[in-house]
């Protein structure tokens, strides 16, 4: 299987300090917390268009609660989340889902819905009083499965999947949201190693061919490495490094964000940066 990586046309990352400046989506001086619990404070990220950016970090770090409130998922204590340069709580819920999609950690499927009528719940962002289901968006559902490859499962019920099969299905409705900016968190978990890589060659491709701006909250460095053009990584709910994997993914950094004494190598499939651990004295 050949293992695509992006090719972004995406404006190199700016500072920090201009987070929201010409980015589509930012966060600027974020305090993220859960009732008492505070994740992060301070935290600012730009997300550059049209990159396939990747969150990397160890457990509890952060990542995910980032990706909630870059979703709107999550209002922040302070600091604002920027969409299009303007607060994205201030934005109407439509709007918003018109603009960015997001797959959550763990995504439940109704008992008994089949593949195609789950996909063609992306659509609905687009529909309203005066407009009903068209044939545009017939045509947006099926565009969405072929391009995740599930097409012939159009009429399976996506309960029946399996775990690789059913996260295609996911994207394919991420998809039909028809929304340029997509947010994906952890969308490997729980899939084996083959099926890891087809999801990622294929959120790559989607990046690549149709443009799109990718967000995704990775565990596994190496993947991250692999496929992104940008990596955000986090340690103590605060931004360590930012930029291109062969900027970030240093020996030092990694003993740094991870606790892990590591050599790093290039890939010799792709030349993007490797983390090899050291190996424990016996």
């Amino acid at each position: 299987m050949e293992h695509e990586r992006p090719v972004s046309t995406a404006p190199a990352p700016r500072g920090r300090g201009t987070a929201g400046d010409g980015f589509r989506l930012a966060g600027r001086a974020l305090t993220l917390a859960y009732e008492r619990r505070i994740v992060a404070e301070d935290l600012t990220v730009a997300i550059p268009d049209r990159s396939f950016t990747v969150i990397v970090g160890p457990n509890a770090c952060g990542k995910s609660t980032l990706l909630r409130a870059l979703a709107r998922m999550l209002r922040p204590r302070s600091g604002v989340v920027l969409l299009d340069g303007r607060d994205i709580h201030a934005r109407g819920t439509r709007t918003v889902a018109r603009t960015l999609g997001l797959l959550p950690q763990s995504s439940v499927a109704p008992e008994g819905i089949t593949v195609a009528d789950l996909v063609a719940r992306g659509r609905h962002p687009h529909q309203g009083l005066f407009r009903q289901w068209s044939a545009d968006d017939e045509r947006v559902v099926r565009e969405s499965m072929a391009a995740t490859g599930v097409a012939d499962l159009a009429g399976a019920r996506v309960d029946e999947l399996s775990g690789g099969q059913r996260q295609r299905v996911w994207i394919a409705m991420a998809l039909a949201q028809e929304t340029p900016l997509l947010l994906l968190d952890e969308p490997t978990t729980f899939l084996d190693i083959a099926h890891q890589i087809d999801v990622l060659d294929l959120c790559a491709r989607l990046q690549r061919e149709q443009g799109r701006t990718l967000v995704a909250v990775l565990h596994d460095l190496n993947q991250a490495a692999r496929y992104a053009d940008h990596l955000i990584a986090m340690r103590d709910g605060r931004v360590v490094a930012e930029g291109a994997p062969a900027e970030v993914v240093t020996a030092e950094r990694v003993e740094e964000v991870f606790g892990l004494p590591c050599r790093v190598i290039d890939d010799p499939e792709t030349g993007t940066p490797l983390v090899v651990p050291a190996a424990r004295r016996r």
